[in-house]
């Protein structure tokens, strides 16, 4: 039987401030708009071969990231056993996607996601348990395939440049990989094996007397994540076959849009690099101190995947900063421009209920 958190919102609020829509927005907009003033050459527009096929590239991008939206959709209808709907897992994926865009990566959408679905009318203790098995997925995602991939490709075509920032890459995301393994097999046994042992961590956290006003609704937030934690653990194979199995799909996805973009433009040589070479992006990434990544992000892609194109265009650097504007804006300005459409009226639905917080 549930257990309903007794904490009630009274007040509509939004889970972001404009202002950092505005910085996020700002930080990406002033590197792209420095690399176009500093290296860009107009003529390189005209050294590209646009034809239909490219075109048909492009929609293939939007398409891989409606494909990878799709699957965190279907995934969360999955852990909730289909309680939300799929208006609901829209506006929660739009959510995770759009505060990640709005806070540093370490941050991330993620750590909202229990608000989210709390907001929906999952309780406490079952969201809680939904975000770290998304974390779990997510993270078992990235030890999985980076080794593998790894098996195919040279190293010195993930770590050649003489690019400074690229060039620390190989050193930072060996620490961050090592990093991801502990912090995932915690996650693992927190899930799957020692629920309590997460209980009595934050129980005898909120006795300090800082955080002791707080205590008991952490024990009955505590509870509901051990119950919760029980009945993930006892879900089939099958069950966990299905949930990573549509990780891969939608990270796979996001990862691909690279491929496609560049196709549109340049024959690639080496599809399996592009791909690798996003994996290390997104590790490494996770370090920066900007909204999203906005701004490091950018540079860093240039800096990156500059040598994909041939000689033969008038300049390697021009072509690179526009197909890395387009790259961000169909992976990260559009999710902010669906945020700030969509989460009003979110907002309007769901804080003015008096839903559990």
């Amino acid at each position: 039987m549930e257990t309903i958190s007794p904490i009630n919102s009274k007040k509509v609020s939004k889970p972001y401030k404009t202002y950092q829509v505005v910085i996020a927005i700002a930080f990406g907009l002033v590197v792209i708009g420095w690399l176009f003033l500093s290296e860009f050459n107009p003529e390189v527009l005209f050294t590209f071969n646009f034809t239909i096929a490219s075109g048909l590239f492009i929609l293939l991008a939007f398409g891989l990231m409606l494909m990878r939206d799709f699957g965190m959709m279907w995934r969360f209808r999955l852990l909730t056993d289909k309680e939300l709907s799929w208006k609901q897992a829209f506006y929660i994926n739009v959510l995770s996607e759009f505060t990640t865009a709005v806070t540093p990566p370490v941050v991330g959408g993620s750590s909202l996601v229990v608000i989210f679905l709390m907001k929906e009318g999952i309780n406490a203790g079952r969201s809680t348990t939904i975000m770290f098995v998304n974390l779990f997925m997510d993270e078992l995602f990235f030890l999985v395939v980076c080794p593998i991939i790894f098996l195919f490709i040279p190293l010195n075509n993930l770590f050649n440049s003489s690019s400074l920032i690229v060039s620390t890459f190989g050193v930072v995301f060996v620490g961050l990989y090592f990093t991801r393994l502990i912090w995932t097999t915690i996650l693992f046994i927190g899930i799957f094996k020692r629920p309590n042992w997460i209980r009595n961590l934050l129980l005898t956290l909120f006795k300090l007397p800082v955080l002791r006003r707080w205590y008991s609704k952490v024990d009955l937030l505590t509870n509901n994540l051990v119950q919760a934690s029980h009945d993930i653990g006892n879900r089939s194979y099958w069950f966990w076959v299905k949930a990573f199995g549509m990780t891969l799909l939608t990270w796979s996805a996001r990862f691909l849009v690279v491929n496609a973009i560049f196709m549109a433009f340049v024959p690639v040589n080496n599809h399996l690099v592009v791909f690798a070479r996003q994996l290390i992006l997104w590790v490494v990434m996770v370090v920066t101190p900007t909204p999203g990544g906005s701004g490091v992000w950018e540079y860093a892609f240039k800096e990156y995947y500059k040598d994909v194109f041939s000689s033969n265009l008038v300049s390697s650097n021009s072509a690179i900063i526009f197909v890395t504007l387009i790259w961000r804006t169909i992976s990260y300005y559009l999710y902010l421009l669906i945020g700030v459409i969509v989460i009003p009226n979110w907002i309007k639905k769901s804080f003015s209920k008096n839903n559990s917080e």
